[in-house]
């Protein structure tokens, strides 16, 4: 699915910010609209943050959580003192993208493309004309983005945690989990300390902790979109978990 503001999906009205929070709300309202009572998720990245977190507010309706390159939930590990920040920069980029009558940017498929890889090296071109299929719209004479444009870094979206409230959600989860880290993907929310696999090993030891035999882990090698560029090296793992059992409730 499109989260709002992404994709084929429509943009939030004016004022209405995009918060981790609200695309929870997103999943839910899909599962009652499919009338869904258990099923599995699956996301990458942020969707992995989303998905970890509608699986410890609505447990009882998830059986297993994959979340590629992602974990299911931010832990707030040294960055208190950048909150705030995150907070009023969200406000700030949403309000004078608002107040902008600058028009989008019409280009040729090339151009768009082209543009695209130059901003996200982790894609293959392959995957570039993928994403793009749903990422643009067409116009008149080319192609304009259609995701909102007061979507900006994941960090100002992200409902950060505390240590012990990690542990308190995770014990909520009635899911059996399997996180898939990509061994050149990203470590840290903040480009700048990616090298710092502190935080991932914390939560990682939290959800082994508390979720013993739920938990499965295995890095596989490849960058933040190894699922996209080589599907290979995780489509084994993945259906290896969807067809095993689910471990007798903690």
């Amino acid at each position: 699915m499109d989260f709002g503001g992404h994709g084929l999906s429509s943009h939030y009205s004016p004022g209405l910010p995009y918060y981790q929070q609200n695309f929870v709300i997103e999943v839910q309202r899909v599962v009652a609209a499919l009338k869904w009572n258990r099923f599995s998720i699956m996301g990458h990245s942020f969707g992995g943050i989303v998905g970890g977190m509608y699986s410890c507010t609505f447990p009882e309706m998830v059986d297993k959580l994959i979340l590629l390159d992602a974990l299911p939930c931010a832990l707030d590990y040294k960055e208190s003192e950048n909150l705030l920040t995150y907070k009023r920069r969200l406000i700030e980029h949403m309000l004078q993208t608002e107040a902008s009558q600058k028009p989008q940017r019409v280009l040729s498929p090339e151009e768009m493309l082209q543009g695209f890889l130059k901003n996200n090296s982790h894609v293959g071109e392959e995957c570039a004309r993928l994403l793009l299929q749903r990422g643009t719209t067409q116009a008149a004479t080319g192609l304009v983005l259609s995701r909102d444009r007061r979507i900006t870094l994941p960090e100002y979206s992200i409902d950060f945690i505390s240590r012990d409230l990690l542990v308190h959600f995770i014990r909520k989860l009635q899911a059996h989990i399997l996180v898939i880290k990509a061994m050149q993907g990203f470590y840290n929310v903040r480009r700048e300390n990616d090298a710092d696999k502190e935080a991932l090993n914390l939560v990682k030891d939290i959800l082994k902790s508390v979720l013993k035999e739920w938990f499965q882990y295995t890095e596989v090698l490849g960058n933040h979109y190894v699922h996209m560029n080589q599907p290979q090296r995780v489509a084994g793992i993945i259906g290896s978990f969807l067809k095993s059992s689910t471990p007798n409730q903690l």
